[in-house]
């Protein structure tokens, strides 16, 4: 191999190296939110970086949303979706309810009903928004939706979610 193709292997190595380290737990967070079993988790964020690599680009590296996005097409390719977590479930109720202790059972069965009385596009928001832990102008950018829009749902969805739980008036603020 040249010099020359010895370097550009190189500085792929040591683009994918700084990908990886910055994004691996923001990405096996997101997967863990939808697949209990830590083996598969591990199996779905390795096919993830696998297709990280094979795309990347050392002078243009892919960013989280794009990891993100991944994550999604291959977790909606997957034939028996798992339910939410129940840390998935703790995050939306501490997010809405500004409350840091976990939920009791009887508060999770209500945070789940509530999030099934959302619409999809909510759901997935106020998912995004409290266990992925993305600002509205990266789930705008995720979503491939103006910010305005999705400040606007996230905050009906924050409402509507309080008013399921009996929380109303705790927090109306979109970060």
């Amino acid at each position: 191999m040249s010099v020359r193709g010895e370097n550009r292997e190189t500085q792929r190595n040591e683009a994918f190296t700084r990908l990886f380290d910055a994004n691996w737990a923001a990405v096996r967070h997101h997967v863990e939110g939808v697949v209990e079993d830590p083996a598969e988790v591990t199996e779905i964020v390795s096919e993830i970086f696998l297709a990280a690599w094979s795309r990347l680009i050392p002078t243009k590296p892919m960013d989280r949303i794009w990891l993100i996005r991944a994550a999604d097409r291959v977790l909606s390719g997957r034939s028996a979706r798992s339910t939410l977590r129940r840390t998935a479930i703790d995050a939306v109720h501490g997010g809405v309810s500004g409350d840091e202790a976990p939920p009791d059972l009887t508060m999770r069965a209500r945070v789940l009903a509530a999030l099934g009385a959302l619409s999809g596009r909510e759901r997935r928001i106020i998912m995004l928004k409290y266990w992925d832990g993305l600002a509205v102008g990266e789930i705008a950018e995720l979503l491939r939706s103006p910010r305005v829009r999705v400040r606007r749902k996230l905050l009906r969805a924050q409402v509507k979610l309080r008013a399921e739980l009996g929380l109303e008036g705790r927090g109306d603020h979109v970060d």
